[in-house]
């Protein structure tokens, strides 16, 4: 069993920057990937970023290239969303998967339907 917990979500204005943290705990966290995907208010769920379980590979959406980093930490049992020139438009609930049960290899994953766990969101509310 695997846990997710999201943090570091709030009210910002656009331009800014925020940092979004996704504590696992259960499984073996080095060897799954993780994801972020986002849901903003009467849309789908869409893909934002993964990365591998060495952390060496990553993947992001095209509407977040070049402003939104994810990272993690397998010491510390981490992820990490860093997200700077934020938009109104990136305003939504953030959410972290794990994909646990696949024995995945090393290499991000963009489909939410491979995803086994998720943490319980974190809302990003950029303002004009």
């Amino acid at each position: 069993q695997v846990e997710l917990v999201e943090s570091g979500g709030g009210v910002v204005q656009a331009g800014d920057s925020l940092r979004l943290s996704c504590a696992a705990s259960g499984g073996t966290f080095s060897r799954y990937p993780m994801g972020w995907f986002r849901q903003a208010p009467g849309k789908e769920r869409e893909f934002v970023a993964s990365i591998g379980w060495s952390g060496t590979t990553t993947d992001y959406a095209d509407s977040v290239k070049g402003r939104f980093t994810i990272s993690r930490d397998n010491v510390k049992n981490m992820m990490y969303l860093q997200m700077n020139s934020l938009k109104t438009e990136d305003t939504a609930v953030y959410y972290c998967a794990a994909d646990v049960n696949r024995g995945s290899p090393d290499e991000p994953v963009r489909s939410a339907r491979i995803y086994d766990y998720w943490g319980q969101g974190t809302q990003v509310t950029v303002s004009s």
